[in-house]
């Protein structure tokens, strides 16, 4: 049952790239997070523009990174989207009620064809 609860709680809060396209296009205040792991960021090293890097260590030890105030959509590259949901779910136990996942993560972005861009700012492999 909380399974179950749970999964209609993150349904709540996903949107997918059309959905997210069309609010960016409306709504420059929309706050854009890549929260892929280190080793999925040098396998693929885009980002969508407009978004900023957050380390997913980082968001989990610091959720103050993304404003609790400002509607906010976070993004992985995992099939699973194991590192966005993560997030998202100490997001909520926080409060936070503004923020969304990007369902199928960068990969569903971009095979809708929407623009990403190259993401050329030195990170580290941290995998700790």
């Amino acid at each position: 049952m909380r399974q179950l609860r749970n999964r209609r709680e993150l349904e709540e809060h996903s949107i997918d790239a059309d959905s997210l396209r069309e609010l960016m296009e409306k709504n420059a205040d929309i706050l854009l997070f890549d929260v892929r792991q280190p080793l999925d960021l040098l396998a693929h090293s885009e980002i969508i523009p407009g978004a900023k890097r957050l380390p997913p260590k980082e968001v989990l030890h610091e959720a103050s990174l993304i404003p609790k105030e400002k509607e906010s959509v976070i993004y992985c590259t995992c099939v699973s989207q194991s590192t966005s949901r993560m997030i998202l779910e100490r997001a909520l136990k926080l409060n936070f009620t503004k923020i969304k996942f990007l369902k199928g993560g960068l990969d569903a972005w971009k095979a809708k064809g929407y623009p990403v861009e190259r993401y050329t700012t030195p990170f580290h492999l941290d995998t700790a």
